[in-house]
């Protein structure tokens, strides 16, 4: 038998951060998806409000295939929402899905703001404050335990 002793960091211990960042955003490919879910309930609550077509197809990254398309809806149920509140879903990403619809009559708006969001989640910035939160551990090589 053999034991084999591994030295453990936590990311504020840890003497190389930069191979942890490193490790996790090469192997954590999906820190950010969940605001993903939270657009597409903010697009689908206000559907509901406003009526009319909904289309998208939306990621957490910028990708060239993205799209989001409000048809035939009611300009008038649009106009009288209050960014202010939240008031599809309680979620920060109603105020901008209703203020790109209300400036410009199209989503794009809240997509800018999910993609800025999760160049932030992914920054060496984003990643500590993770790390930090959830008390997460690494190796010595960079390797999130």
């Amino acid at each position: 038998m053999r034991t084999i002793e591994t030295k453990v960091y936590t990311i504020d211990e840890h003497p190389d951060q930069d191979k942890c960042f490193e490790w996790m955003k090469d192997n954590m490919y999906d820190l950010n998806e969940h605001s993903v879910y939270e657009v597409v309930d903010s697009l689908k609550a206000l559907q509901k409000v406003i009526g009319g077509d909904l289309d998208y197809s939306i990621g957490q990254s910028p990708d060239r295939g993205e799209f989001i398309t409000f048809k035939n809806y009611g300009e008038d149920s649009l106009k009288e929402l209050n960014t202010d509140e939240c008031p599809l879903t309680g979620v920060c990403w109603d105020a901008d899905l209703i203020k790109s619809m209300q400036a410009n009559g199209d989503a794009y708006g809240v997509l800018r703001a999910l993609h800025e969001d999760t160049e932030y989640v992914y920054s060496d910035e984003g990643l500590k404050e993770l790390c930090e939160a959830n008390e997460y551990e690494f190796t010595e090589e960079g390797e999130k335990i």
